[in-house]
């Protein structure tokens, strides 16, 4: 369960690296316009918004490979505490996403799926 777990993190750090990718380096081109729906003017009006946000993403992906990298070294409780707080992080936003816009439903799901099976996974094998 272990093993699915870390696999599981590992997927939603990834996952947090492309929103990175989407929103601090391709925030205005046309393809990640569509992907959140919104027009030029509002992705120029918008860009260091995203930017910023784009680089929480990616910390969170950071603090939580740190922490499956610990895991892997055997030092279990930092490796735990690292994941959690990154998978909990991610986790906890797109709780406030669904809150906040309910009609972003589907991005908050996209976006919280990978984290909360990881939380669970981990939490019961670690």
């Amino acid at each position: 369960m272990c093993v699915a777990g870390l696999v599981v993190a590992a997927l939603a750090a990834v996952l947090h690296v492309y929103i990175f990718v989407l929103e601090s380096l391709r925030w205005t081109s046309p393809r990640t316009r569509a992907v959140f729906g919104t027009t030029v003017e509002e992705a120029e009006t918008t860009k260091l918004l995203a930017f910023n946000q784009g680089f929480y993403n990616l910390f969170l992906s950071v603090v939580t490979g740190i922490g499956i990298g610990a895991v892997a070294l055997g030092h279990n409780t930092v490796g735990a505490t690292l994941m959690f707080a990154g998978l909990g992080s991610m986790l906890a936003a797109a709780v406030v996403l669904v809150a906040s816009a309910p009609d972003k439903a589907r991005a908050a799901a996209v976006q919280g799926a990978l984290p909360a099976i990881a939380v669970v996974l981990l939490t019961l094998s670690l």
